[in-house]
């Protein structure tokens, strides 16, 4: 019994199953270090013909719709609705297998969960804020082939189980306290460094975050999410491995009240 366990661990280990049956590949290991990174880039790049995705239009939207800052033309995005619908379908029709590699699959979720979100404020805009919509992220408003899914299916039924803590600062919620969304596609290629620079651009933004070494204010992310950050050290040596202004294992922590208004630009 120990064995067979022990069998059934490794293989979870490599590629385990969603909640609606998706395979899906986990980070081994946390990253701490750029080495660790570039060890993960070089062992989990490759993908098959059949995997490979095309996020040019997603990010050619992105470009127009998106500020620097992360602030959306949500407007905008509603004028250009049939190519955002046009990028969903194609997305919906690709089916995520045991081939892809890890890089692949985390730039497809993150791009699904960021474009069907973008969907879901144009389609109930205008809009003060994502929560005055009915049921936002739990109720089925997406398709990956036959299968419906929330949002909430995404993030924690699938992005949260790759063992991937950054995956949070990534996915946009349309929100002020959010990570910002970057006006970038996600891509098998880029997505350890964007998830990377997302990560430090957050942590650090005075906005978001009040940084000291005695009395932090962090955002509500980091309580609601925070056994994802904690499997390897406490959540303050997780936030010190990007943040400027260290945080002292001493530290009182406290928590910034999440601004839940439209991230929309002006």
């Amino acid at each position: 019994m120990r064995y067979l366990l022990a069998v059934l661990l490794l293989v979870c280990t490599y590629s385990c199953f969603s909640a609606k049956g998706l395979p899906i590949k986990e980070v081994k290991a946390p990253k701490t270090t750029e080495t660790e990174t570039e060890n993960i880039n070089s062992t989990s790049n490759t993908s098959t013909t059949e995997a490979l995705l095309d996020h040019s239009s997603w990010d050619a939207l992105l470009k127009i719709y998106v500020a620097k800052n992360g602030d959306v033309d949500y407007k905008g995005f509603q004028s250009d609705a049939q190519k955002l619908d046009e990028y969903i379908n194609y997305l919906a029709s690709k089916v995520p297998t045991n081939n892809w590699s890890l890089n692949e699959q985390l730039a497809y979720f993150i791009n699904v969960y960021n474009a069907n979100t973008i969907k879901l404020i144009i389609d109930n805009y205008p809009t003060k804020s994502i929560k005055d919509i009915s049921n936002p992220w739990m109720k089925n408003r997406l398709k990956i082939g036959d299968e419906d899914y929330s949002l909430a299916d995404i993030e924690n039924g699938i992005l949260r189980k790759m063992n991937e803590p950054r995956i949070h600062f990534a996915i946009n919620c349309a929100s002020y306290s959010c990570p910002k969304l970057l006006n970038t596609a996600y891509t098998t290629d880029n997505v350890q460094e964007l998830m990377e620079r997302a990560t430090k651009e957050f942590i650090n933004n005075s906005e978001k975050n009040k940084l000291s070494a005695m009395q932090p204010k962090l955002s509500e992310i980091f309580k609601w999410y925070k056994s994802d950050f904690t499997e390897n050290g406490s959540l303050i040596d997780y936030i010190n491995q990007y943040a400027e202004t260290k945080i002292s294992a001493y530290a009182n922590i406290d928590y910034i009240d999440y601004d839940w208004n439209l991230n929309e630009q002006n």
